[in-house]
């Protein structure tokens, strides 16, 4: 089902609170063949009501209160990168060599926005690094297979995938690796006391469940940073922290940036201060390869022993299992891999969803596991941990049925309308702001509920510009 009640369910949610949800249906918003809209509403929804459900135990509410899912703020926050202004002007979002590509038998879509993946790309193929590498990027695809192609640009570091049909992915011992896991990992780490989460103003506005909670970002791109810009919102001090050599996309650090700080540490040469960051941190998001970051301490096993109590959360592209567990991946080339790219458009000409919809909505769904994880820890105790991978949300997309033709659900239950609108446009959910860099409009969050916030605290700075501790 792509419903919220089995993305409330999935994060472990009490489903007596889902008649705390209503939604205004907009007709128009997210238009795919696949439902695409229900995605973004249900993972949306998991989220304000787990950050609801938290703010009322922190807050000593008689009563959890309302979330409202508007699929207008939805559609919108869904597509964030692209309502971004700097200063008047519209960001990049894919470099000339990030794209879908002839082979001789097929299609393959190619990532390169970072200059390093350009770089493995062209050398992958044997091609210069030169005005003309469009074209001899295409030349050389033709030659090939698409298998061909994915396997070679893989070896090199690269990214690469074969366009498949959804029947094709199922097939693939990674789809069956993804598929037996749930579509949010859960578990505890130990038996650490219950943490005592400082009481907040229930009578304040607004109500911000993650006031005073310590989260320690080590993600990019953006599913990770959308989450931990989710918690944010919510009032929590998250810090990002990225390796000095590896500087975000400055378009896409502006974007996901909101109600961050931003620091730059060499987790191998910095190893006293970034460990007196984990010694405070209450959350520790991690969004690398799996097992990429465990030789620096930071498997969830380790973080435990070294922090009990705290809550790790990871997300990776294809899943912690698997033949394809270590290799890099975004949004886009989960979207050729699954079948997506097949159903939006055809084998013959590929297409691609409307918005970068594994991203974000494995994003919001990311946030409600650690706004959850919070909640059953302060009564329950114990470490936790959550995992989620975007090749999970592409199945549960491709798979799941929604509770009728229109994607609405039914009269009287867990998210029914409130009221049908037009979806007319964005402007209602967009804002602008002053900050260190430019002047910026940007999509508001869709998280709402009654007394929360509406609104980031702050604007992103410069990357990387802040001093690593907490506030």
């Amino acid at each position: 089902m792509i419903d919220i009640e089995f993305a409330w369910s999935a994060v472990g949610g009490d489903p007596a609170l889902l008649p705390r949800v209503s939604t205004v249906v907009r007709e128009g918003a997210l238009q795919g063949r696949l439902p695409v809209r229900e995605l973004a509403r249900a993972c949306v929804g998991a989220c304000a009501s787990a950050a609801a459900e938290l703010g009322a135990r922190r807050a000593g509410l008689a009563e959890v209160p309302g979330v409202r899912v508007d699929d207008g703020a939805v559609a919108t926050a869904f597509v964030s990168e692209r309502h971004l202004l700097v200063d008047g002007r519209a960001p990049v979002t894919f470099a000339p060599l990030s794209r879908f590509w002839r082979t001789a038998d097929g299609w393959v879509r190619t990532h390169a926005n970072y200059p390093h993946h350009r770089a493995r790309l062209l050398g992958a193929l044997g091609v210069p690094d030169d005005a003309a590498a469009v074209a001899s990027v295409e030349a050389a695809l033709a030659e090939r297979s698409a298998l061909e192609a994915e396997e070679a640009v893989y070896a090199a570091g690269g990214l690469a995938v074969a366009l498949r049909t959804p029947e094709e992915w199922a097939a693939h011992e990674q789809a069956a690796a993804v598929a037996g896991r749930p579509l949010v990992e859960r578990g505890r780490l130990d038996s650490a006391r219950a943490r005592v989460l400082a009481p907040i103003d229930g009578d304040g506005v607004p109500l911000l469940p993650a006031a005073g909670l310590r989260v320690l970002d080590l993600t990019r791109v953006i599913a990770g940073p959308v989450a931990t810009r989710t918690l944010a919102l919510l009032g929590a001090d998250v810090l990002r922290v990225d390796a000095p050599r590896l500087p975000e996309l400055p378009d896409q650090h502006a974007d996901t940036g909101f109600g961050k700080r931003s620091t730059t540490l060499d987790l191998a040469a910095d190893r006293r201060a970034f460990g007196e960051l984990l010694a405070a941190a209450d959350v520790v998001v991690t969004g690398y390869r799996p097992g990429a970051l465990d030789r620096f301490g930071l498997s969830p096993e380790a973080l435990a022993e070294r922090r009990p109590g705290v809550v790790v959360a990871q997300l990776s592209a294809w899943g912690a299992y698997g033949p394809w567990a270590e290799r890099r991946g975004f949004d886009s080339l989960v979207q050729v891999a699954t079948g997506i790219s097949a159903v939006e458009g055809s084998m013959e000409q590929p297409g691609a969803l409307p918005a970068q919809a594994l991203d974000h909505g494995t994003g919001y769904l990311l946030a409600a596991a650690v706004l959850r994880a919070l909640t059953e820890q302060s009564y329950e105790g114990g470490s936790r941990f959550v995992r989620l991978a975007l090749a999970r949300t592409a199945q549960w997309l491709v798979n799941g049925v929604g509770a009728d033709d229109t994607g609405d659900a039914p009269d009287g239950g867990p998210g029914s309308p409130t009221e049908k609108a037009p979806y007319g446009g964005s402007d209602s959910w967009l804002a602008e702001t002053d900050s260190a860099l430019g002047r910026l409009r940007y999509a508001r969050s869709p998280v709402a509920f009654e007394g929360g916030p509406v609104d980031w605290a702050r604007p992103p700075g410069p990357w990387g510009s802040d001093a690593p501790g907490w506030i």
